[in-house]
């Protein structure tokens, strides 16, 4: 608590001796992000944080004003100013702003991804088909430097969710989306709170930041400019039994660099660890935004669950490539039968562009059996049982996406996916050494094929907003059982109306 007050200080300082304005972040649920990625992946604007969500408002707004919308479409150019209109604010100075938000859905099941049914091993329920109901209010707070998020909200879909480990024996269920306190200047940042983060391409969850996880309270920290900057986060993470019983105290760590050589290249280094023990406490070594967490690992004599991983995006013409790369565990000494375990990793590929207004995006991604397991359970790459970066392993999937605005605050998209599943899953044990030679790397068991096409919809107009996903299944080998075929309709419909008022603080 001491080292806390201590960073919120320093934040507050310096943020008035460099005379910054603090910004809130733009929330990935919000309505106007898919409008925003839209534009993006368009090119239209400029991607205000590239390889990291979410976006601070301030910097979109920047990025909108900048957009250089000669070769956009009528309704590309509509869209930016709807944009700047919704997250430009008044002139400087303490401010306020609270917005209020509520509506319904239909859905057939209570997932927030499509992509998850059926896909655990062992499954999960995945929630009825039913009407959902959910508001909201937030309330920001800008001052100076410092700006104070909080943003709880109801909604009866929650109950029915098994990535939702909240209370659920009630009528309704209810969090608090975000909760924050976070002091900018002009060459750090320093948050403590919730909020849904994503490291590496933001057209898929990241592999070891996500927003996989409901958003949880963290402690961030970025040094640096808009060209090179070290980030950091760090939480504590739920008790966790190990194979004995006994409950282990848990702290996840991340570190990254990055670094944007020029306007169209970013390229982030990072590392996390997960540290597991009965008492365990956060180490400080492990916290030091300067560590290496390996170096640690062997300085201190001390044991860690450590992943490795890179991420990258760069132009290559009009078209924009990506990548993220995963390094779980590799055995380069195979001596002996603990050395020939199978390799744990996770790997992104992909690209995005436009053609005649129309924005696409196409990627293919991996991850191992094993990848996110450990024989120390209680070092799992998870959170409540959902996983910290991916919420799934021991699979690949390729995806092709493509978005137009129609029509004035219209935004229709599609998506033609393939997953292929083994039966592989972080939550169940790791294999014992003496079935390492007989445990695959990818695809365990029998493979699950899902083919998914679907179509969604957006509308604003105003206060009200209409979104909408649907699609079909083709699933060969469901549930895992050999020649067993399945199709299932998905999809989601749902309504709200938002309010705001704002205006300046006395």
């Amino acid at each position: 608590m001491r080292a806390l007050t201590t960073w919120l200080v320093c934040a507050l300082v310096a943020g008035r001796l460099a005379a910054q304005s603090g910004s809130p972040y733009v929330p990935l649920h919000h309505r106007a992000m898919p409008y925003v990625e839209h534009l993006i992946a368009a090119g239209v604007i400029a991607d205000p944080a590239p390889l990291t969500r979410p976006i601070n408002e301030a910097d979109l707004v920047r990025a909108l004003e900048a957009a250089d919308t000669s070769a956009a479409t009528a309704r590309q150019r509509a869209a930016v100013r709807r944009l700047l209109l919704e997250f430009r604010r008044g002139s400087a100075g303490p401010r306020y702003l609270l917005a209020g938000d509520a509506g319904v859905a239909a859905a057939t099941n209570a997932l927030r991804d499509p992509l998850e049914i059926g896909r655990e091993e062992p499954p999960r329920p995945e929630g009825p088909s039913r009407g959902f109901a959910w508001g909201g209010l937030a309330l920001q707070m800008q001052l100076g430097a410092l700006v104070a998020v909080t943003h709880p909200y109801f909604d009866t879909r929650l109950k029915y969710d098994p990535d939702y480990f909240g209370k659920k024996d009630r009528f309704i269920a209810g969090r608090n989306t975000e909760a924050y306190v976070d002091g900018r200047w002009r060459y750090g940042e320093i948050f403590f709170g919730s909020v849904d983060r994503n490291w590496g391409p933001p057209a898929l969850q990241g592999l070891i930041v996500s927003p996989s996880p409901y958003s949880y309270d963290h402690l961030a920290l970025t040094v640096g400019t808009a060209r090179v900057q070290l980030q950091a986060l760090l939480t504590q993470l739920d008790d966790l039994a190990d194979t004995s019983g006994a409950a282990n105290h848990r702290y996840f760590v991340v570190h990254r660099l990055l670094v944007r050589p020029s306007l169209g290249t970013a390229v982030g280094l990072w590392e996390g660890e997960i540290a597991a023990g009965r008492a365990r406490t956060l180490e400080p070594w492990f916290a030091n935004i300067l560590n290496l967490g390996l170096l640690v690992e062997y300085d201190q004599n001390v044991k860690v669950n450590s992943l490795l991983g890179a991420d990258f995006e760069s132009a290559v013409g009009r078209v924009r490539v990506f990548g993220q790369v995963l390094i779980d565990d590799f055995q380069v000494d195979r001596s002996t039968q603990t050395d020939s375990e199978p390799p744990s990793y996770g790997l992104t590929l992909g690209a995005r562009g436009a053609a005649r207004g129309v924005a696409w995006t196409a990627y293919y991604t991996r991850v191992a059996n094993l990848t996110y397991r450990t024989p120390n359970v209680a070092e799992t790459v998870e959170r409540r049982f959902v996983g910290l970066g991916r919420s799934f392993s021991d699979y690949d999937q390729a995806t092709l996406t493509a978005s137009v605005l129609a029509a004035p605050g219209l935004l229709l998209s599609s998506e033609a996916t393939l997953v292929r599943q083994g039966e592989g899953d972080f939550r169940l044990p790791y294999p014992p050494p003496s079935a390492y030679g007989t445990t695959p790397t990818i695809f365990s068991g029998v493979t699950e094929r899902t083919a998914r096409l679907a179509l969604g919809a957006n509308w604003q107009g105003g206060r009200w907003a209409v979104s909408g996903n649907g699609g079909v299944h083709l699933v060969r080998n469901a549930g895992h059982v050999r020649g067993v075929a399945d199709t299932r309709w998905v999809g989601s419909i749902g309504a709200s109306y938002r309010f705001r008022l704002e205006g300046a603080l006395p």
